[in-house]
């Protein structure tokens, strides 16, 4: 190994960005900015058994909700007008990663202290998202190591010269 490399670099971990505020994983248990979106799991209000699969889409300004199992949110309406669980999405969202860095990613205005959440619906399908879900909740347990996770072992080393 090179000796100008990081510490990060040489191990099998990545130190994780602590989140700016605390968050209740309760409401919303999954929260990301990935592929050009803010996306997660919301838990229903109503049934403890109904999570909605919640994203919006920066640039193109895409909302969708819906189940679990595909069935779309019903307070997601054609004025383009975000639902609860976006906001609720949103909220979580910046206090993740922060108020700046969410717009900064997402492309969007800052209205005050919120995100302006408005575009046109576009159904985008839950599993995805959903499975990324899951997948989180299963890394949550693994025990501590830092041995390589072997489903992980073929992703190519970063830097790596052959």
């Amino acid at each position: 190994m090179d000796a100008d490399r990081t510490a990060w670099e040489q191990r099998s971990v990545v130190r994780v960005v602590p989140p700016v505020e605390p968050r209740k994983l309760a409401k919303v248990p999954f929260v990301e900015l990935a592929d050009g979106r803010l996306q997660g799991v919301v838990s229903s209000g109503s049934d403890i058994e109904r999570v909605y699969v919640s994203s919006f889409t920066g640039g193109s300004r895409e909302l969708s909700c819906s189940t679990n199992n595909n069935r779309p949110c019903g307070g997601l309406h054609g004025q383009g007008y975000a639902c609860k669980h976006i906001h609720q999405l949103a909220d979580e969202a910046v206090m993740q990663y922060g108020l700046d860095r969410v717009a900064r990613y997402l492309k969007l205005e800052v209205e005050g202290s919120s995100l302006r959440l408005k575009g046109q619906i576009a159904r985008t399908p839950a599993a995805v998202v959903f499975s990324r879900f899951l997948r989180h909740l299963a890394y949550l347990e693994v025990a501590d190591s830092t041995e390589p996770l072997a489903e992980l072992h073929w992703f190519p080393a970063m830097g790596a010269v052959r």
